[in-house]
Order: structure tokens, then C-alpha cells, then sequence
């Protein structure tokens, strides 16, 4: 089993969101997928109360302490993939789920405030020695401000590969609608720009973390994967509008 943390100092970056949408696009590609919930706000077992559908599941594990012990529940229950949204801050939930983690995704809007509150994240990460990226979301379409904020959040990061996940998420209103609807923005809209989007981001995930080709052919999704060019990283500093 893989499990990928969504964490961040930051609140209103939209880790759930993402957690929800990208839980959908793994199940459609052929994982077991098991949504767990360490921010007591609830707002994935809200989304959850107003599903109809029943995958994917939601686990809420508030205490540091039984993280580990459901992570291995979950594996022998076969599990293939757990995804944590975690609260905003790092507290001890927070930690432990990054401990744990085979991936750490640090959303981040295209503002300055947003990004030097990576730091603190960030910093948490590099003491757990874990694997991470940057996930650029909620962003305008295109423009200096985006491109900036790319180049800015890869220069904390700049011995990393792969820093600044792809493609950047777009601020849409599918995705709070989607939530507001107890879907996923791959369920509510699936031919639409976000779910693509959405979809371009798993399929980042799953070359990043080498599990693509570990699923039967037959099981893996034909929906389109959007792409982008890479934003390659710079020591240069940018101004941000």
C-alpha cells in the first residue's frame, strides 16, 4: 500500500479538495482507495455524509498515536492506496502522517503568503526525510504571477527532481460545486478542465511514485490526461502582482 499526505501550514490551500479529486482519478485508474481524515474541521466527512456513492470510503483518525495502526489495518484489508488530508498547521497528527508518508503533497496558492507558508511545512518534511512536491493550486490560468510562484516555490527545493508537481490546478468553480454535491470533480464534471486536470495530476503521482505499471492494463482509466509544460525551477527572484 502507498499512502500520499496532503499537508500544509496554510489553511484554505485546498488539500480536501484535492484529496477528494484525486482519490476519485486512483480509483479509476485500479487502486483500493481509502480516504483518512486527521483535521477534525470534518469537512471530508461532511462531503462524505452527503455521498451516494460508495467509494470511496472515509476513515477519521483524529490521535498521532493510531495513524500507524490503521495505515496497517488497511493494508491487510487491501488497501492499494491511502491518501491523508491533514489539518492546517503541524500538529501531532500532522507529523505523524508525514512520517508515514511514501509521498507528501504541499498545496500552495500563487500568492506570496501562501508560499513562505510552505516553509514551515516543508521544513517538517525534510526532518522526516520524506519524499514531497509542491502541488501549485487554485491558480489563474496562465501569467507572470503563476510562473513566478512555480520558480519561487522550487527554489526551497532546488536539490529535488520533480519539485513542483504537474499540471498546476486551475481555481474553477466544478471543484467546489463537486464538493458541495458529494462528488468528486471527475464525477461531477468528467469532461470538463478541472477533472482533466485532476486526472494529469494523478498520473504525475503515479510516475512519481513508480506504481502505474503494477496495475493490470485492462484496469487502468482512457480518460485523457491533461499536460502542461514544465515550469523548470531558478534561483531568480520574482515579483508577484
Amino acid at each position: 500500500m502507498h499512502t500520499i499526505v496532503l499537508a500544509t501550514q496554510k489553511g484554505g490551500s485546498g488539500k480536501s479538495t484535492l484529496a477528494i479529486g484525486l482519490a476519485r482519478a486512483a480509483i479509476d485508474a485500479g487502486h483500493t482507495v481509502r480516504l483518512i481524515e486527521t483535521d477534525q474541521q470534518g469537512t471530508l466527512s461532511s462531503w462524505r455524509a452527503r455521498r451516494t456513492l460508495a467509494e470511496p470510503r472515509v476513515d477519521p483518525v483524529y490521535a498521532a498515536g493510531d495513524i500507524a495502526e490503521r495505515l496497517d489495518r488497511l493494508a491487510d484489508e487491501g488497501v492499494t492506496l491511502a491518501i491523508i488530508d491533514t489539518a492546517g498547521g503541524v500538529g501531532a497528527a500532522s507529523s505523524a502522517a508525514i512520517r508515514h508518508a511514501d509521498l507528501c503533497l504541499i498545496p500552495a496558492r500563487p500568492s506570496v503568503v501562501d508560499i513562505e507558508a510552505t516553509a514551515v511545512t516543508l521544513a517538517e518534511v525534510r526532518r522526516a526525510d520524506r519524499p514531497f512536491a509542491f502541488v501549485l493550486n487554485q491558480t489563474p490560468i496562465r501569467g507572470q504571477r503563476l510562473t513566478g510562484a512555480a520558480a519561487a516555490l522550487g527554489e526551497g527545493a532546488l536539490d529535488i527532481p520533480d519539485a513542483v508537481a504537474q499540471p498546476f490546478i486551475v481555481m474553477r468553480n466544478d471543484h467546489q460545486d463537486a464538493l458541495s454535491a458529494g462528488l468528486a470533480v471527475g464525477e461531477y464534471a468528467p469532461s470538463g478542465k478541472s477533472a482533466d486536470e485532476i486526472r494529469g495530476l494523478w498520473s504525475w503521482i503515479e510516475t512519481r511514485l513508480g506504481i502505474a505499471a503494477a496495475l493490470a492494463p485492462e484496469n487502468i482509466s482512457e480518460l485523457p490526461i491533461a499536460t502542461m509544460p514544465a515550469v523548470q525551477p531558478s534561483a531568480e527572484m520574482f515579483h508577484f502582482v
